[in-house]
């Protein structure tokens, strides 16, 4: 065990502790007045945000040293409990509806399985490109039925209603199937589809087409569409270099929406100015390139592409955040990775971390 933590690479645990302890921080100055007015506790999201905190290093201390290849192994079985899971979200009992979205279930705790899914996806598609390296001429035996499975969980988190998480999932797993090898021809064809179903799905609906031509131009419906985003330019600019300092944001006053959640990087520019954007931009930089080290050093294929799959899974979702705060892309109400205020989604991508410490243990010079 001594000899497998020396093999850790500490420079990535840093980055993902400093996010981490970071978020907390962020989430106590964002979130106190909503906590006053709400439930007479300015610390209601803090505690939260600690407890879950708490026990994502658990987590993330025992995924770093589970067996890989037991998990490769009954990847099929984490895709069945994948539909399970977003099944019984559907189901009127159990689900539980915020904003008008049927995302989160209750099991005596309510949590997000589509963030729990997007771990099982990662595990299964990097176990199956890594045994398919012989058949990849072979389209329909190859690299289809990955992406069979990929449509029908990807069916059950649309009827959520949840394009963004849809979205993020696709291009987690395409990241998978890009590196894992494949023809190029079957990568051009992928891309081509996948991109088309994606704009068709984001046109299908009224309000998703709204969220992008208002993402374009939000201050032509300050009052509806645009407001959170013209809201978060508010932010922006008056952040400049060193911020107004920890605690004195404005717009989280209650004027601008989902201010320790989606749009807390916001708060963040406002409070510590391009500071505070170096910090996270900084701690996300490192994840990126240390997890693609981890992956080019991991000891089979299996690994390689399973530290690939995770450093892109935290990677595009804090671009897709970082995007939609900035308005650079529609916003999708995906959180901020290891900062936003939110149980499942912290304690998924810190066990998501721990199982990339373990590739990082996993390199070719170790047995």
């Amino acid at each position: 065990m001594l000899e497998r933590i020396k093999q850790f690479d500490f420079i990535l645990i840093s980055a993902i502790v400093t996010l981490s302890i970071f978020g907390l921080i962020m989430v106590y100055t964002s979130s106190y007045t909503l906590g006053e007015l709400d439930y007479n506790d300015g610390l209601h999201f803090f505690k939260r945000q600690l407890i879950f905190f708490i026990a994502g290093l658990v987590l993330m201390f025992i995924s770093s040293f589970v067996s890989l290849k037991f998990a490769g192994r009954i990847s099929p079985w984490l895709i069945l409990i994948s539909v399970v899971l977003l099944i019984l979200v559907l189901t009127p009992q159990l689900g539980v509806v915020r904003n008008g979205s049927r995302r989160w279930v209750n099991l005596g705790v309510v949590f997000q399985p589509s963030e729990i899914v997007k771990i099982f996806m990662v595990i299964y598609f990097a176990k199956f490109y890594s045994q398919r390296k012989e058949y990849f001429d072979k389209f329909f035996y190859g690299v289809m039925p990955p992406l069979i499975l990929f449509a029908i969980v990807a069916g059950f988190i649309m009827a959520q209603p949840d394009l963004g998480t849809t979205i993020h999932l696709l291009a987690i797993c395409g990241a998978i199937i890009i590196f894992s090898g494949v023809k190029f021809r079957h990568i051009i064809g992928l891309i081509l589809t996948g991109a088309g179903l994606a704009t068709l799905f984001a046109i299908a609906e009224p309000y998703r087409l709204q969220r992008i031509t208002s993402f374009m131009k939000p201050f032509e419906d300050l009052q509806g569409a645009g407001y959170q985003l013209a809201s978060s330019y508010v932010s922006i600019a008056t952040g400049g270099l060193f911020g107004a300092g920890l605690g004195n944001s404005v717009q989280k006053l209650g004027y601008l929406p989902e201010a320790h959640t989606d749009f807390i990087m916001s708060v963040i520019v406002e409070e510590l100015g391009v500071i505070g954007i170096t910090i996270v931009v900084g701690c996300y930089l490192i994840i990126l390139f240390r997890g693609i080290k981890i992956a080019n050093e991991a000891h089979n294929d299996y690994y390689r592409l399973l530290g690939i799959g995770i450093t892109f899974q935290i990677i595009i979702q804090a671009i897709i955040n970082l995007g939609a705060m900035s308005g650079l892309m529609p916003i999708t109400g995906i959180p901020l990775p290891f900062i936003s205020y939110g149980g499942t989604s912290l304690v998924i991508m810190m066990v998501a971390s721990g199982l990339l410490i373990n590739v990082s243990g996993r390199k070719k010079t170790v047995s």
